[in-house]
């Protein structure tokens, strides 16, 4: 089991670092779209995408960012007694906890999944079976969801990045489990 353990923890934790260390310069790419929007609302005419894009970067930004943050520990914590636990006390805790988490995950990735095949036509209430379908070729796309705005994009693609975002940190998530485990039986991962 450990072997499995320590391919897991190696793998998923180098994805979403290295996805993670990328997707920290779309902090940039945002700022470029806000100062674009306040260019072009005082000189020129105001751009009806500005506000929506950079909306949509900033989910991209946090959403995929997630599994960065867990994996670096930058989460926010109540340190009242945790700062006090040892090593192995911690470990307890954080399993625990990683379990609650990873249970809202996996609640919010069926969630936005069924959103997703919405936005993608489907109106049915089975959204895995819509995307196994997609893939097999007995489902199809139906009329594509927009934005209510006057800009009108298409949400698929976000809401597609957010379900991926979720997955990875579902599957960062378990890695720290499993690092949890391991440090509670005083394995080295």
């Amino acid at each position: 089991m450990t072997a499995f353990m320590r391919r897991y923890v190696r793998w998923v934790d180098a994805v979403n670092y290295r996805l993670g260390r990328i997707v920290m310069y779309g902090i940039f790419a945002m700022v470029g779209v806000l100062l674009w929007s306040s260019i072009s609302k005082t000189f020129f005419l105001p751009s009806l995408w500005t506000l929506e894009i950079a909306q949509f970067a900033m989910v991209a930004y946090y959403v995929l960012g997630g599994p960065y943050s867990i994996q670096m520990g930058s989460n926010v914590r109540m340190d009242l007694f945790y700062g006090e636990w040892s090593d192995q006390r911690k470990a307890q805790v954080d399993a625990i906890t990683v379990l609650l988490l990873i249970f809202y995950l996996g609640v919010l990735l069926y969630g936005g999944l069924g959103s997703t095949a919405y936005s993608l036509g489907y109106w049915g209430d089975a959204p895995v079976s819509y995307f196994t379908g997609l893939v097999t070729g007995s489902e199809e796309i139906g009329r594509l969801e927009r934005s209510p705005t006057a800009w009108r994009p298409f949400l698929w693609p976000i809401k597609a990045i957010m379900c991926i975002g979720v997955f990875l940190m579902l599957l960062q998530s378990i890695s720290e489990l499993f690092k949890d485990i391991a440090k509670i039986k005083g394995i080295d991962l």
